[in-house]
């Protein structure tokens, strides 16, 4: 967590992957490889899909209905990857989030990094939400990590 206000929160989570960017993309943008099922709302991330271009949907699909998780509003390959959208129960409040995934080159392969700053309005505050999120995108940096490098 690297800030908390009375009208948002900030996380940041990094792992470093073996390999290089452009692999990492390819996994990157099929979050049904690498999402944790337990952050799902049908507990399966079988039914996450990631419409990788600009206004492209992050969805999940639901018996009968689904999810539109986050919305894309930057996309540059290998790169960059950021998506507008409240995660999970946050979606329900009135509050707007932003999640900035990046890509860099280093010696080991390539560093990630996810951002999510979130503002809004949230009964309680954030003081509580913010280290749940920041736990969740720790996870899911790992789990990102594990896919690409075969461990998952």
């Amino acid at each position: 967590v690297t800030d908390v206000q009375p009208a948002g929160f900030s996380v940041v989570e990094t792992a470093e992957i073996s390999a290089p960017p452009a692999v990492v993309w390819k996994t990157l943008i099929v979050p049904s490889l690498w999402w944790s099922s337990e952050h799902t709302y049908s507990h399966d991330a079988k039914n996450l899909k990631l419409e990788a271009v600009a206004g492209g949907r992050w969805t999940e699909t639901l018996p009968g209905g689904g999810v539109v998780h986050q919305t894309v509003v930057y996309i540059n390959p290998p790169a960059t990857l950021r998506l507008e959208g409240a995660l999970g129960p946050m979606q329900a409040f009135g509050m707007a989030g932003h999640l900035t995934i990046q890509l860099a080159p280093d010696a080991a392969g390539t560093h990630v990094t996810f951002t999510y700053d979130a503002g809004g309005h949230m009964p309680g505050g954030f003081t509580g939400i913010a280290p749940v999120v920041d736990q969740v995108l720790g996870e899911q940096a790992s789990r990102l990590k594990a896919a690409v490098e075969g461990g998952k």
